[in-house]
């Protein structure tokens, strides 16, 4: 019995030697039979199953207490919160409450971070108020607690009147033993008003602890990167250096997103130096974090060699490259890298395909959009509101407006950037109306929209003339909305005014600009004057362009073409020569298509495809035809002082017919055509793809760098506007 008594003294004062389940049921054995189980060996029994997680076992003895002590409750709150039943933490907390038992300090950790999983802040404020009374705000894991739940719970959008916990603790006298200090009386007088972000609870909280760690440095340092304040952010970090405390991954990994947004290379490879020399630069997060400060610094080789160097990758990991791929115009390249990812057994989460679907949108790529959204679908992610608006994205810019438009209508949720996708993929697709039908819906389910949704909704006005409602949508942004128009927006109206032909109207709308008005912004202009043959202005407006932008291609590409359709050979030559002396290449007019999972690719007079042979005997056949329904052929574009045969014979080779001719060909009787051009259809492709489709009974569907043009029936969607 007296050795018994002696390993039960032992265990007691060194619990942790207890590693198994069987071990701790034996120990309570052990004080059963010597007699000896009171409220005191109880709750360190108690204490000892929720250190190895056994609730029920600890359970069993807590109820065979009439009086639980708080070592006893303090166990059962933190093994409640450790296996994520928050709402039986809190509840057991109340209760303790209501027995009379006052809790210590390490029982509010456990508490507050339950109020932050619950993400109940009324609760988690009435706790930060108790703590003030009792005293115990000066605990270091306390004040680590509550930092954390005003970050995570303020800012997320509440608000809440925290103002009133601090004016309760003018001067506090702390009454536990090694904390126990005088802390200086704080005026928030000034600061007890509605706070609608986390970061200003955080920051009080963390100047009124006595001491802090690199939790509490880090708590701080992460809730100034998230809201923006970046000089505050970077200020902790070297007040927390000349508090003799080191930052750690996490530190770094929150200071490095700041300088993306500076895109201050130079201060983030300081830091990427530092993480080498403490040997931190193998750690997941950091690498995670350079991968990306890399990549928004447009040094996406340097993203490559980070993540290269890495010993562990994880999704984070994978994720910030194939974003980096993709906000760097590397949509191939962000492709390969999601395969190898998916090659690797990383499991693809939703931060994967909201960065990946966007390069199949670019690259209008449908098969695989297709493939992804499956893949989507099998790992449950097609409710994920962020995925669900880059499937709709992609969808609308791969041609298949009706595909964008069920996932839109299925989604349980909008938000402006779900609305803001199908809104501009209607525009995109001629649905003009449509478009601008949904923007006011966006506004009556109280969606404020932002600049992004007004570009979409003038590409829509201006795909089909609606001028008024343009200048109603364009002057309510800073009237109704406060917001500013940019040039995308300038730009817009400049083409709407164009395509209606209101062609002095527009250049006096774009000479008048808030803003600088760019060669992009002109360059609309000319496109209308081209269309409308006001090849006076065109002369005027391209002065402008190259005044501006002297390398301009497309400018020196259709003043060529205007030259050109008004046989004025001489100027074009002119114009051709000034290009040489400036080293300009016109870019090749090339187009693709889909077939079979491989994409084609024509350029306008190449005959190096392996079908062309079978291309042109279908093109030759389809002419006759053609021309039986009244085709004839517009030569006025062709760039060449020649015959009008050879003019025809240019226009026979144009890559979008051939693209079209090729897709007929390799598909069964009544299969959808999808092709993609890199310039602007030419008149003459767009009439004689209308009279295809007529005599294939085909839809095609071909986007140009504008817009898509739905060829059905011997019409188009655009209705000849564009």
């Amino acid at each position: 019995m007296s050795s018994s008594k002696t390993l039960i003294k032992t265990l007691i004062k060194n619990p942790t030697r207890i590693k198994s389940k069987s071990q701790a049921k034996q120990l309570h054995a052990q004080f059963i039979r010597t007699q000896s189980l009171s409220h005191t060996s109880a709750s360190i029994v108690i204490s000892i199953y929720t250190n190895l997680k056994l609730l029920h076992e600890a359970l069993l003895l807590f109820k065979t207490l009439e009086s639980p002590p708080v070592l006893a409750w303090k166990s059962v709150i933190r093994c409640f919160t450790d296996q994520s039943l928050f709402s039986r933490a809190l509840a057991s907390f109340v209760e303790m409450r209501a027995s009379g038992r006052c809790p210590d300090h390490n029982v509010f950790p456990s508490v507050l971070k339950s109020c932050t999983m619950m993400m109940d802040l009324r609760f988690g404020e009435s706790v930060h108020g108790f703590i003030v009374r009792l005293g115990m705000d000066c605990d270091l894991y306390t004040g680590n607690a509550l930092m954390n739940m005003y970050a995570k719970l303020l800012g997320m959008g509440s608000k809440i009147s925290v103002g009133k916990v601090f004016d309760e603790m003018p001067q506090r006298k702390s009454t536990l033993g090694s904390c126990c200090v005088v802390t200086e009386s704080v005026d928030l007088e000034a600061e007890t008003c509605i706070m609608p972000l986390g970061i200003d609870s955080v920051r009080k909280v963390f100047e009124l602890m006595p001491r802090k760690d690199v939790v509490s440095y880090n708590t701080v340092i992460a809730g100034y990167a998230q809201s923006g304040m970046y000089e505050d952010a970077l200020r902790m970090v070297r007040e927390m250096g000349t508090s003799d405390l080191k930052p750690d991954a996490f530190t770094l990994s929150s200071v490095l997103p700041i300088f993306s947004e500076y895109v201050d290379v130079i201060k983030g490879k300081e830091i990427h130096g530092y993480v080498i020399r403490k040997g931190i630069d193998a750690d997941v997060y950091i690498g995670s974090s350079l991968v990306d400060m890399y990549a928004k610094s447009a040094r996406i080789e340097d993203s490559e060699r980070v993540f290269s160097h890495l010993y562990r990758r994880d999704s984070i990991s994978w994720n910030s490259l194939v974003a980096g791929y993709v906000q760097n115009g590397r949509y191939n390249e962000a492709l390969r890298l999601f395969r190898q990812m998916v090659a690797a057994k990383v499991r693809p989460g939703a931060v994967a395909f909201s960065s990946v679907i966007p390069a199949c949108a670019h690259l209008a790529t449908l098969h695989l959009g297709k493939q992804l959204h499956g893949y989507v679908l099998r790992g449950g992610f097609g409710s994920n509101i962020f995925i669900a608006s880059a499937l709709v994205d992609m969808y609308s810019k791969c041609g298949n407006i009706n595909a964008a438009r069920k996932i839109f209508d299925r989604m349980n949720l909008h938000d402006e950037v779900s609305w803001t996708a199908i809104i501009m993929g209607h525009a995109l697709h001629g649905h003009g109306h449509e478009a601008v039908s949904l923007f006011e819906e966006m506004k009556r389910q109280g969606v404020k929209p932002n600049q992004v949704a007004f570009v979409a909704v003038l590409t829509a006005c201006s795909h089909v003339g609606l001028v008024d409602e343009a200048w109603g949508y364009f002057n309510s942004m800073t009237k109704v909305y406060g917001l500013n128009q940019e040039l995308e927006h300038y730009a817009a109206v400049a083409d709407l005014l164009g395509r209606a032909g209101k062609l002095e109207e527009a250049y006096d709308f774009i000479s008048k600009m808030r803003v600088e008005p760019t060669g992009s912004v002109w360059s609309t202009l000319l496109s209308s004057c081209s269309v409308h043959k006001n090849l006076e202005l065109a002369e005027k407006v391209a002065e402008k362009i190259f005044t501006i932008d002297s390398e301009n291609m497309g400018a020196y590409v259709l003043m060529c073409n205007m030259y050109a359709s008004n046989g004025r050979w001489k100027e074009m030559a002119k114009l051709r020569l000034r290009m040489r002396k400036k080293g300009l290449h016109k870019k090749p007019a090339c187009s693709w298509i889909e077939m079979k999972n491989k994409t084609h690719g024509f350029v306008s007079g190449d005959r190096s495809h392996p079908s062309m042979d079978r291309i042109n005997e279908f093109l030759k056949a389809v002419m006759e035809q053609m021309e039986k329904e009244g085709y004839v052929a517009d030569t006025s574009g062709v760039l060449h002082d020649v015959d009008e045969e050879h003019k025809r014979e240019l226009l026979f080779g144009h890559s979008e017919r051939l693209a079209v001719a090729f897709g007929i060909i390799n598909t069964e009787p009544g299969t959808t055509i999808r092709v993609t051009k890199n310039i602007r259809i030419c008149t003459d492709c767009h009439v004689a793809i209308k009279f295809i489709s007529k005599i294939t009974e085909r839809e095609i569907i071909v986007r140009d760098n504008s817009r898509f043009h739905h060829f059905n029936r011997g019409s188009c969607s655009c209705g000849d506007y564009w």
